[in-house]
């Protein structure tokens, strides 16, 4: 009787072993979302941003900008609150040099840009 259990105990460790294991290690990670109360990140120097400074005044003279946008190549690749995130602090570190209506500019340069601005995102200054 011993042996059968043993080989019960083998039989039942090793089940737990591979519930408890599961698909790892090929499991697929979950996408990581980030959130407006996570704050985003810049990974860019926000000093480049001074770029956007001249896109801003010609989009607000409702000038079209044509070829030499050096503004949103920057942005590019980034999500829509690193892209708020990034521009929130060049305009904190009054990089773009301009007077800015913060809620009203940021949401301009970035809809150029084809990025939204979050709906809770709010720019501490």
């Amino acid at each position: 009787m011993a042996p059968s259990k043993l080989a019960l105990f083998l039989t039942l460790s090793l089940a737990f072993a591979v519930a408890v294991q599961g698909c790892a290690p090929y499991c697929p990670t979950p996408p990581v979302v980030p959130t407006p109360s996570g704050g985003g990140s810049c990974p860019i120097n926000a000093l480049k941003l001074n770029v956007c400074a001249n896109v801003l005044n010609l989009l607000k003279l409702s000038i079209p900008i044509v070829g030499n946008d050096k503004c949103c190549p920057l942005l590019q690749g980034l999500v829509d609150l690193d892209a708020a995130v990034c521009l929130c602090t060049a305009i904190k570190a009054n990089i773009l040099g301009i007077n800015l209506n913060v809620p009203i500019d940021l949401s301009l340069l970035l809809n150029h840009c084809g990025k939204v601005c979050p709906a809770d995102f709010i720019c501490p200054l």
